[in-house]
């Protein structure tokens, strides 16, 4: 008979919690829980482990585990900066978005079952035996495993998603774990001229687990990542990359990895090139020609960085969703630090970030001229810190709400004017040199009021401050003016769980 997945004991009721309380009673319950002292990292653990447990993947890409997991490291991290009973707000908005999909008719009932790694090793030749390279001691077998991979390859080509995570659970025992990993990126990355999620879901799993969830459950969470990644259609040739690749011979160079203070100018001239392109086919060429050059890899990772900000202060986006130049540009360049992936996986992120359906969409609403305007910035009146921090705070709250009823198309969705209020101010922020961390703070209890985006307004929000503290002057500042444009843009779609805990949690 099979089994749903189980948890271990210590954690396994919380997990049943989440499951099975009513959404009219989720935010309540687990506010009392969090009052009662269940640690933030338990009660995120327990939800990202229910909704992978309880919801399907739909056939697109919200619903079901997808968003929950990919929005657990950005929700942990501003849990962490944010003070008193304002630690619980991101928590309370992950749990119940997990709740929803577990309750959702679209993505539930679900269960999750336990079922046997699929072995198509057979006979393999045992002569090529080597020693694992994770430290388990595990003696694996190289024909086995190329074997393995192939087969899985294969699944991915037919779009055997069931198949795929049998294939998987085995190679996460018989094989380095980077390995596997390489693995399903080298099939997601080219997915993600597809749906950027195929290029999100399983690179944000990871990071959640080195950083937040750890990895004892890692089979068990890597699975809804991996069916996503094997599903039906296949990737995309990309001939255009590869082309580029095999022309600057870039996987048969000896490539610099880190950066240093010597490639500052290269960064910086490479970086206001992406911002400042009107053709996002453009960006690969640019950035294969710098490699070529000598720019290191994370070089070439902090000017895309730099110009995915510029593009974004650029964009007429009125979509709270379009926030993937950013985050993705965040996501990559944390990938191209792991130790282990593929030199070609390592070119892929950085060549494949425009291709992205959620990405390249935003290149035809641009502003042709770099932004914020510097002279209308220049004609604001002089404020205090204080003071322009609740200036910045009132346009925000003050955004003309959205008219639903001509929302035919979200992706079409078009920003208004007022935005650029907000961008203005927040320009005007960083011109007078005010505190970087005064602002993220303000901006990061701003997002906890967010009950639309599944989770893209916290992730930006991270991503921002991150990407401001990895990046050198004097481009560091545009993440901070877009984590307001964000912010402008988000604020007021729906904020069912901030205004359902409000009340809760100013109660004596």
């Amino acid at each position: 008979m099979l089994q749903r997945v189980k948890y271990d004991d210590a954690i396994e009721p919380l997990v049943q919690f989440i499951e099975e309380t009513p959404r009219s009673e989720i935010i309540d319950r687990t506010l009392e829980k969090l009052r009662a002292g269940v640690p933030i990292e338990t009660m995120l653990k327990a939800s990202v482990f229910a909704v992978i447990r309880s919801s399907d993947l739909p056939p697109g890409h919200h619903g079901g585990p997808l968003h929950p997991m990919a929005g657990v490291y950005a929700v942990s991290k501003l849990s962490q900066r944010l003070e008193g009973e304002d630690r619980f707000l991101p928590v309370l908005q992950h749990v119940a978005l997990s709740n929803k999909h577990i309750h959702d008719p679209v993505t539930s009932p679900y269960s999750l079952l336990e079922f046997e790694p699929l072995d198509v090793t057979g006979g393999a030749e045992t002569q090529l035996e080597h020693l694992a390279a994770d430290g388990t001691g595990k003696v694996s077998n190289a024909k086995g495993i190329e074997a393995a991979k192939q087969a899985f390859l294969k699944a991915c080509d037919r779009g055997e998603s069931n198949k795929a995570d049998h294939l998987f659970l085995w190679m996460w025992d018989n094989m380095p774990r980077m390995e596997a990993f390489d693995l399903l990126l080298s099939v997601a990355i080219p997915k993600n001229a597809l749906d950027d999620h195929y290029f999100i879901f399983p690179s944000f799993t990871w990071r959640a687990m080195e950083h937040i969830l750890g990895t004892e459950e890692l089979k068990t969470l890597m699975r809804p990542s991996v069916r996503y990644t094997a599903r039906f259609p296949a990737p995309r040739a990309m001939p255009n990359v590869d082309n580029l690749i095999e022309k600057h011979q870039l996987l048969s160079r000896v490539m610099r990895q880190r950066s240093g203070d010597d490639e500052t100018a290269k960064i910086g001239e490479l970086g206001e090139g992406i911002g400042g392109c009107a053709d996002y086919d453009e960006i690969p060429v640019m950035i294969a020609e710098a490699l070529a050059g000598g720019l290191s890899l994370e070089g070439a990772g902090e000017a895309l960085s730099i110009g995915a900000a510029g593009l974004f202060l650029r964009s007429l986006t009125g979509n709270p969703m379009d926030v993937h130049l950013h985050t993705s540009a965040n996501l990559r360049r944390y990938l191209l630090r792991l130790d282990g992936l593929s030199p070609r996986n390592k070119l892929m992120i950085l060549l494949t970030w425009q291709v992205g359906p959620e990405v390249k969409s935003t290149q035809y609403r641009m502003e042709e001229t770099k932004q914020p305007d510097q002279d209308a910035v220049a004609k604001l009146p002089h404020r205090t810190q204080e003071e322009l921090l609740d200036a910045i705070q009132e346009s925000i709250y003050t955004q003309p709400p959205t008219d639903w009823s001509t929302v035919s198309n979200l992706g079409r969705m078009r920003a208004v004017p007022e935005v650029k209020d907000t961008v203005n101010l927040a320009q005007q922020y960083v011109n007078l040199g005010y505190n970087d961390e005064a602002l993220m703070k303000r901006l990061g209890e701003i997002v906890c009021h967010d009950s639309f985006t599944e989770m893209h307004a916290f992730k930006h929000h991270q991503a921002i401050v991150e990407e401001f503290y990895a990046t050198r002057a004097p481009w560091r500042w545009m993440h901070l003016v877009s984590g307001a444009q964000a912010a402008a843009i988000s604020f007021g779609k729906n904020m069912e769980v901030y205004e359902g805990a409000l009340e809760l949690l100013h109660a004596a």
